[in-house]
């Protein structure tokens, strides 16, 4: 035996043996018990998402870092709009007059009397609220949007909008997204779990212990975040967990395929356990790595969402990796083969062939003509991905979340009877003694409604300037508007002036996201490859996975964009979709050319090439295809959140996973593999002139179980 299977068998023998299957329940027990307390803190530890998810060292991030350092800074303004289109009544004012007193009793400063629109078609209550407590702040708002909506005259519209409503209607998107996704995804996995393998019980498993890692990843990110610093952004768990429940039940998926395979050759089940261990953990491992690598890539973004991603993710794929390879083979190895009942495994039994036989059908048509099906796949996907041509990124406010959340209704309202950027003016901070030269030189800016008198920061040392734009602030004008507030106020370098608020941020988040797409994608692409490399021992067979997944996630994209505009009438892509997509279809869809190559690998060491590849083809097949069908349809949840980017991460990379499941990995690459032949391992050789001989006893997983002191069967 050598010495690197002699490595690997000590370190899978706590798993697989009957000793280590008691230790290794009774750690994940005390592991447990410590991350039921830990995972509570999490809402604690989570930096509000409105500030964590702005550009890195931006301008306008600057701006709102600043802010606490203002009384108006630690308020979170709640904008009430009363409209009605035939003009304010007597009873409307009554009632205006009546809100304003209650908002009194939960503002943490003055509430002036409404002030009336021009037209004399709007009232509007400015409502400052502390949002030093998020929890308290976001309490607030709810109950002024409730007394405003309360006992209101017939035909009176009233909305909640201004910073207080944009951030309490994304707080409600979030708590019913994820309490939607996560229920949608485990009743997905669920199904397609008892589809594959149609047992009472074993579909249970999985999602137990994919539980019990999602518990792990937010105790080891408090912990994280307390002890060394993560930031833990509340936006991207949303993302996180999908990622999480897909990739877990991946790995759970391969494990269970290859342990049903040992059982057949093995009496002993710790025996079939240790020898599925051998043969699933390096390609599950290598494959966990491969994501990990790909998502901490995106430290290197600008963007806090991107930035914040990246670690989150990692750690949830570590704490999935660790309880798949671990607690699931130890809760499998204690059930017992009647997990898989009423289709229970036994040694000697020849399984039934109706499973795989589909498979040598797809195998024996692509060993024919490899180069003319290789081909015609490559060109399908690159007549799909045509469908990119057009593409247009950035959503305007409007385009954010499906439907007409009441701050959007408002900021609506607002601009119809209103200068239209009053609710979301832009913000200049100055050094306080250079106010008034900044407060002159605005005067003189074209695109300027309004320049509010300057408030002095607590420490006397900054001063805070607002201007209400002309324009609405999504729109081109506004953006040209606040580009020539910066020139304006840097011909004053005493001032030292930064120029912030919602236009100068959408700028800047843009800016960001192009540089974010033009560092973290070739580093992804690169380091993916170094993996891949390190995993197969050769260049070429790389090289070509690479290329076949670079051109699946545009053939993805070109379906989804022309899903977008003509079927869900998005009129354009999120900023983020191009970049978090990107990262998820290189990583995920290596993923099963990891799974399959690493199975091809091993069996052309007995087989030779030719027989290899299509073995493992068949070996492979039903498994992959079950995992990638339950992958998709867990990111596939995501539609069901009302955030308009993360319905197009889920399109995106659901349909990406299926192409990579069903076209990339079952025909382009064995066709590939079998056209290259043994040059798709070149430089090395994972066999000699002749094919290897399989030792006695060897069975699906590699070696046998010979060494191993297996006592009565069970």
């Amino acid at each position: 035996m050598s010495r690197p299977l002699d490595r690997a068998d000590r370190l899978l023998r706590p798993t697989g043996g009957r000793r280590g299957t008691w230790l290794t329940l009774i750690v994940w027990l005390i592991v447990v018990m410590a991350s039921v307390p830990l995972a509570g803190q999490l809402s604690e530890t989570e930096k509000d998402s409105l500030t964590v998810e702005l550009p890195r060292g931006a301008e306008s991030t600057e701006v709102a870092a600043l802010a606490d350092r203002f009384d108006e800074g630690r308020i979170s303004l709640g904008i009430v709009v009363y409209v009605r289109d035939s003009g304010i009544t007597a009873q409307d004012r009554a009632k205006v007059a009546s809100d304003v007193v209650e908002f009194a009793t939960l503002a943490a400063g003055a509430v002036e009397p409404a002030r009336p629109s021009k037209d004399g078609k709007a009232l509007t209550a400015f409502v400052p609220l502390d949002k030093r407590n998020s929890n308290t702040s976001a309490d607030n708002a709810e109950k002024v949007r409730d007394r405003a909506t309360r006992n209101r005259p017939d035909g009176l519209e009233v909305r909640l909008t201004g910073p207080a409503g944009n951030s309490l209607d994304a707080a409600d998107a979030r708590k019913s997204t994820g309490r939607a996704l996560t229920l949608i995804t485990v009743v997905v996995a669920a199904a397609l779990l008892l589809i594959a393998y149609r047992s009472a019980i074993l579909w249970l498993v999985p999602l137990l212990v994919v539980g019990v890692s999602f518990l792990t990843t937010q105790a080891v990110s408090v912990l994280l975040a307390k002890g060394f610093g993560l930031t833990v952004g509340g936006g991207n768990e949303i993302v996180v967990t999908a990622l999480l429940f897909g990739v877990g039940t991946d790995y759970a998926m391969l494990l269970l395929a290859r342990y049903r395979e040992e059982l057949r050759v093995h009496e002993d089940r710790h025996c079939a356990m240790r020898s599925a261990l051998r043969g699933a953990v390096p390609a599950i491992a290598a494959s966990a790595a491969t994501v990990c690598v790909g998502l901490l890539c995106l430290t290197r973004a600008d963007v806090g969402f991107n930035h914040t991603l990246g670690p989150s993710g990692a750690v949830a794929i570590v704490c999935g990796l660790a309880a798949m390879t671990t607690l699931f083979p130890a809760v499998l190895v204690l059930l017992g083969r009647w997990v898989f009942w009423p289709r229970v495994p036994r040694a000697g039994v020849v399984p039934q062939t109706a499973d795989r036989r589909p498979w040598d059908r797809v195998g024996g048509r692509i060993a024919r003509r490899p180069r003319l099906v290789w081909l015609g796949s490559a060109l399908v996907l690159a007549v799909l991905a045509l469908g990119c041509l057009g593409l247009r990124t950035g959503l305007d406010d409007e385009h954010l979340v499906i439907g007409r959340p009441g701050s959007i209704a408002g900021q609506e309202l607002l601009a119809a009877h209103y200068p239209a950027g009053q609710s979301r003016p832009a913000e200049v901070i100055s050094r306080a003694e250079a106010a008034p030269a900044v407060a002159e030189a605005l005067k003189h800016v074209d695109g300027i409604a309004e320049v509010t008198p300057a408030t002095v920061s607590t420490d006397g040392e900054l001063a805070e300037t607002k201007v209400v734009l002309a324009a609405d602030a999504d729109s081109v004008a506004a953006a040209r508007t606040v580009d020539r507030i910066r020139v304006a106020v840097r011909g004053i370098p005493e001032a030292d002036a930064r120029v912030g608020g919602p236009t100068a941020l959408a700028q800047e988040k843009a800016q960001a996201q192009a540089h974010d797409r033009r560092v973290v994608i070739p580093l992804v692409l690169v380091v993916v490859f170094v993996v891949l490399i390190a995993l197969l021992r050769a260049v070429v067979a790389p090289v070509l996975l690479m290329l076949t997944v670079v051109l699946s996630y545009f053939a993805a994209l070109g379906i989804s964009w022309q899903l977008f505009q003509h079927v869900l009438g998005f009129p354009a892509v999120d900023v983020q979709v191009m970049l978090i997509g990107f990262l998820f279809l290189v990583a995920l869809g290596v993923d099963y050319n990891i799974f399959l190559v690493h199975r091809i690998r091993e069996d052309v060491r007995h087989h030779g090439h030719r027989a290899g590849v299509l073995s493992a083809l068949t070996a492979t097949g039903g498994v992959i295809t079950g995992a990638g069908a339950v992958l998709a349809a867990t990111f596939a949840a995501l539609t069901s959140a009302p955030q308009v980017a993360f319905i197009e991460i889920g399109v995106v990379v659901a349909i990406g996973v299926l192409i990579d499941t069903f076209l990339v990995r079952s025909v382009l690459v064995p066709a590939l593999a079998l056209d290259v032949g043994p040059a798709f391992w070149w430089p090395g050789r994972p066999m000699g002139r002749h094919a290897a001989v399989p030792a006695a006893g060897d069975g699906p997983g590699g070696p046998g179980c010979e060494e191993v002191r297996c006592r009565k069967p069970r």
